[in-house]
């Protein structure tokens, strides 16, 4: 039977959890403790009651979540927290957090993992953040805009949306999934006119007409599903396990 140190310590590896820095708070690894051992790994896009409570039942001691439990200075343990923790340890499951280094990785971190998913060759990464780079650069499809539209609707036929300012032919698409206002920015100065991500804000849609962009926000929680599949189908792997994907009907 795999061990919970053991499984820690193959995920602390996979995602580069000591290499890549995260935002001030957000904490990843391993995060709650269950009883040391591991039978059945569990990946969801958020550590919230409804995935805990479906882990549990579907017997999963050993969840990897891209949304942890820890973002912020220390918050007081009660009401929907306690709660929360209370179905964790009862239920003996493992909370395991990875945010930005399964974002960024180049095998089976989202953005590189979408690009595959829509059939985009990643040729470059941008964005940096504290010495590693956090969006991809993928080459443009040669049916242009109308090819990169046609596939995302497919992908994400209930998150989709399209704001349409750019060129109808791009070369470079930009992907960061999850929230890409941070991306908007800095597209032009990397000769990207494109940009595929999860969700942005409403000023987004005047700085896409004035500065001639393309902006796909296809759902934050859509957009954010392939790494913590990946990593918990490598770790199922490695430790010959079963896994299972938590999925939430979340079209935000």
């Amino acid at each position: 039977m795999a061990t919970l140190l053991e499984i820690v310590a193959f995920c602390d590896q996979r995602i580069r959890r000591t290499e890549i820095k995260d935002f001030d708070g957000a904490h990843n690894g391993l995060q709650i403790e269950n009883n040391g051992s591991v039978k059945k790994i569990g990946a969801a896009v958020d550590a919230g009651q409804l995935p805990f409570e479906e882990a549990i039942a579907e017997g999963i001691d050993f969840l990897i979540c891209h949304h942890g439990l820890f973002w912020t200075p220390p918050t007081p343990l009660t009401g929907a927290n306690a709660l929360k923790l209370r179905t964790a340890f009862d239920g003996n499951l493992a909370i395991y957090g990875a945010h930005l280094p399964l974002d960024c990785h180049p095998e089976i971190g989202n953005n590189a993992l979408l690009a595959k998913e829509l059939g985009f060759k990643t040729i470059d990464t941008f964005l940096n953040y504290e010495g590693n780079d956090m969006a991809t650069v993928a080459l443009a499809p040669s049916g242009g805009r109308g090819e990169i539209s046609e596939k995302l609707k497919a992908l994400f036929p209930e998150s989709y949306q399209a704001i349409e300012y750019g060129s109808a032919n791009p070369e470079r698409i930009g992907i960061l999934t999850g929230s890409g206002q941070s991306a908007v920015p800095h597209l032009l100065a990397n000769d990207i006119d494109t940009l595929i991500t999860g969700e942005l804000r409403q000023h987004h849609f005047n700085m896409a007409q004035e500065l001639g962009l393309n902006l796909y926000p296809c759902g934050h929680y859509a957009t954010e599903v392939f790494g913590v599949k990946a990593l918990a189908a490598e770790v199922a792997h490695k430790f010959h396990l079963e896994w299972q994907f938590i999925k939430q009907p979340c079209s935000l």
